[in-house]
């Protein structure tokens, strides 16, 4: 793929998200956010952020993690939270303005086209760069946000077998409507498309970083609060939401089929206190821009 076609493809993809999954985030903010802590939690006190220092949180969401960042720099200190999407980004602002936060703005923009100057300290990304039009394009524009000896930290999902909150429900949905086609509307690679170690370890490396690491974090991830919410979560986001959605009427004709499979299924599931939890498993990868 030529670096043209790569950026009319991104701008498709970020079209995409603005188009059909924003809503759709929004109104399962309270399992996306909540759902996904564990995995930036597990790892947030070994990050190399220091009081004063600078952070860009590339694909930031509704801004949990770049508003964690700010508290973590301090008021000498500054995070810049980016993402495509410019309603998610409303909700960081509200909640930062909520928490008193002066050293944190939410910018619109695209990770992979923007052009970066080399000021930060750290930059970090959870859940985001899977998507990347051109990977090795965007993981490299990243590095060049970084200052000489910066580092750059992204959380990713391992396997679908590693993580069956994501690869269970697709599996139900596919028993009842056939699989997506080459032509279907998507949001990017896919949640496994940096699940490959050597694989991305190779992108990394074409991308100029060096001291490349990757950290396995196992977690429970919460997928509805009850069995309706977590049945609708699946088929509106994810894999499994991606089937149902590019099957159109033949779904919506067996959706009562569908949704009674799924909701045996998750009900399997283990429960605690906050709703439906499954297993899940990410990897944590950092590299060095070179000084």
């Amino acid at each position: 793929m030529s670096a043209v076609e790569a950026n009319v493809q991104s701008a498709q993809y970020v079209d995409f998200w603005n188009e059909i999954l924003v809503p759709k985030f929004i109104k399962y903010k309270h399992i996306l956010v909540d759902g996904l802590t564990h995995h930036s939690e597990a790892i947030f006190p070994s990050l190399p952020v220091k009081e004063g220092d600078k952070v860009l949180d590339v694909g930031c969401g509704f801004g949990d993690t770049a508003i964690k960042l700010a508290r973590r720099v301090g008021d000498n200190g500054k995070v810049v939270g980016l993402d495509c999407c410019e309603a998610f980004l409303e909700y960081g602002r509200k909640d930062a303005a909520k928490l008193g936060l002066q050293n944190i703005s939410f910018v619109y923009g695209d990770a992979m086209l923007d052009r970066f100057e080399p000021e930060y300290d750290f930059v970090f990304s959870r859940f985001g760069t899977m998507f990347f039009a051109n990977p090795v394009a965007g993981l490299r524009n990243m590095r060049k946000a970084l200052k000489p000896g910066g580092i750059m930290t992204h959380i990713v999902w391992r396997t679908r077998t590693d993580n069956p909150w994501l690869s269970m429900a697709k599996d139900v949905v596919l028993k009842f409507l056939p699989p997506p086609g080459e032509d279907a509307l998507t949001c990017g690679p896919g949640p496994f498309s940096m699940a490959d170690e050597p694989m991305v370890t190779k992108m990394m490396e074409i991308a100029g970083y060096t001291d490349i690491t990757f950290k396995r974090v196992d977690a429970p991830v919460l997928v509805g609060k009850t069995v309706h919410d977590a049945v609708n979560f699946q088929l509106a986001i994810g894999p499994a939401g991606e089937v149902f959605r590019e099957a159109g009427k033949e779904a919506e004709a067996k959706r009562d089929q569908i949704e009674a499979a799924l909701a045996e299924a998750i009900n399997s599931q283990k429960k605690d206190a906050d709703g439906i939890v499954m297993e899940s498993s990410s990897w944590v990868i950092s590299g060095k821009n070179p000084a």
